[in-house]
């Protein structure tokens, strides 16, 4: 076992969870700050699972530095609006630097927000926000921009229509999207904690594919031909999120339609292009691709 002592934040989460399983997988000692009203199966779980649980008060900075002590990183999966990315996720950064850790990773786990400007895409302006308060402060951090969670594809992004076999798009029908899967972007948050050379930032990207390239994917998993169908430019998407937000019931929803529609304007726009990723750094990363992903949706 590794002598190097993890902290992961967010842990009961969907990312938080598997971030704490590739930590265990690589024997490193990992402990988990969960709330004291966090779901206590998710939290039984992880403890059965090796991970060291302790409860704390997330408002409380000294609390977190006492469950930090000790500890070369500290691993924010923390999910929510400006409450939990901005507020929560300043005092969890207070406590680890009261407690001596050396390192921070924030939950960002995105687009790349450094090319895109403010209230083009509220996931991004808190990340771009929590940053300009992290970038005072004296701690090593990396952010790990993974893209889009491919995983997605299969439900929550309206992009293919299963039942109907249609393949729908916005914009350019060969610009290439990237999406990294759950469990890769958790293997290589793994790998980052454990590393103690890393940059300011990190790219990844498990597969950079077009709405072309997907269409070809289903014919050819299916034996069936998938349409194509652009159902507008980014101009049409940018009108229609403004409308979507004016009507929209509630603007303290974490997932409002009108953010899912941000996110894929801000996926199909050019400045989300990498030119180059950090996929080759390190050699256990095994990255799987969207054909692969929904060949195994397909047998599933």
């Amino acid at each position: 076992m590794t002598d190097k002592i993890i902290v992961v934040a967010g842990g009961t989460g969907n990312l938080g969870g598997r971030i704490v399983k590739a930590l265990l997988e690589k024997n490193a000692k990992v402990r988990v700050l969960v709330r004291a009203t966090s779901d206590k199966e998710k939290v039984s779980q992880l403890e059965r699972s090796g991970a060291k649980i302790f409860v704390v008060d997330l408002t409380n900075q000294q609390e977190i530095a006492n469950a930090c002590s000790g500890a070369t990183c500290v691993v924010s999966a923390l999910a929510g609006l400006e409450d939990v990315v901005i507020e929560t996720q300043k005092v969890l950064l207070n406590g680890a630097i009261l407690a001596g850790v050396a390192r921070f990773i924030p939950s960002d786990f995105s687009l790349d927000f450094t090319k895109f400007k403010d209230g083009e895409n509220r996931n991004l302006d808190l990340r771009r926000a929590f940053h300009s308060y992290l970038d005072t402060t004296s701690i090593a951090s990396t952010t790990i921009f993974n893209g889009a969670f491919m995983d997605m594809l299969t439900n929550e992004i309206p992009m293919i229509i299963f039942k109907k076999k249609l393949v729908l798009y916005w914009g350019d029908a060969n610009h290439k999207m990237g999406f990294t899967t759950l469990n890769d972007t958790a293997k290589f948050t793994a790998n980052v904690a454990l590393d103690s050379t890393t940059p300011r930032f990190l790219r990844i990207a498990g597969d950079q594919i077009s709405p072309q390239e997907i269409r070809e994917a289903m014919n050819q998993l299916t034996g069936q031909k998938f349409r194509l169908i652009r159902t507008g430019g980014l101009g049409l998407l940018s009108f229609l999120i403004k409308v979507t937000k004016l009507f929209s019931p509630a603007k303290t929803d974490l997932y409002p339609a009108w953010q899912g529609m941000q996110y894929m304007r801000n996926m199909m726009d050019k400045r989300a292009n990498l030119k180059t990723t950090d996929n080759n750094r390190y050699a256990d990363m095994k990255w799987t691709t969207v054909k692969e992903l929904l060949s195994n949706h397909k047998t599933a």
